[in-house]
């Protein structure tokens, strides 16, 4: 298994029905519960563990998906506010060492609890031709509504992933 990848790459070139995204909305909306119930009782050495060699750590890792999950959900607004907007990517990787990714993890618990709250709200009330507007990435190209839900369902799985397969690695 490759450990920055425990669930693969995102890939999905099926049709982008009600049913596929229905399934990705729930996962959407499941993921800040099975998040918390993944780092329930971890200590702070635990969260200040890496999920693999030079990887992050677990408190990193439910910081950005916050910092991440933020970004999407203006994203997904912009594009349904604005023709085809450019988005402007960040540079994750440097967000991770800021001073708010040492916090508590609560603090992005909360909040990722409330956002998805927003988000699948504002995801359940999307019409057909909502789900076909889209938004420039300046690196990955045009994107869909559609196609980014699909993208960050997977992105909360992919995070969580790195947490639960570590915790079953080291028998926490």
């Amino acid at each position: 298994m490759d450990e920055r990848y425990p669930i693969g790459k995102f890939d999905f070139n099926g049709g982008i029905t009600d049913e596929v995204t229905s399934d990705w909305i729930k996962e959407i909306e499941e993921l800040p519960g099975l998040l918390r119930e993944a780092v329930k009782g971890l200590n702070k050495e635990q969260l200040d563990t890496p999920y693999r060699s030079g990887g992050w750590t677990v408190r990193q890792v439910v910081h950005h998906l916050a910092d991440s999950h933020m970004n999407a959900y203006i994203r997904f607004k912009l594009a349904l506010t604005e023709e085809n907007p450019v988005i402007k990517p960040y540079e994750e990787g440097m967000w991770a060492e800021l001073s708010d990714s040492k916090l508590s993890i609560d603090v992005s618990l909360e909040l990722l609890e409330a956002l998805h709250k927003r988000l699948v709200n504002l995801l359940l009330h999307l019409s057909p031709a909502d789900m076909k507007k889209t938004f420039i990435h300046p690196v990955s190209g045009e994107i869909s509504i559609g196609r980014n839900i699909g993208m960050y369902a997977w992105h909360g799985s992919h995070h969580l992933a790195h947490i639960t397969f570590l915790i079953c690695r080291k028998g926490w």
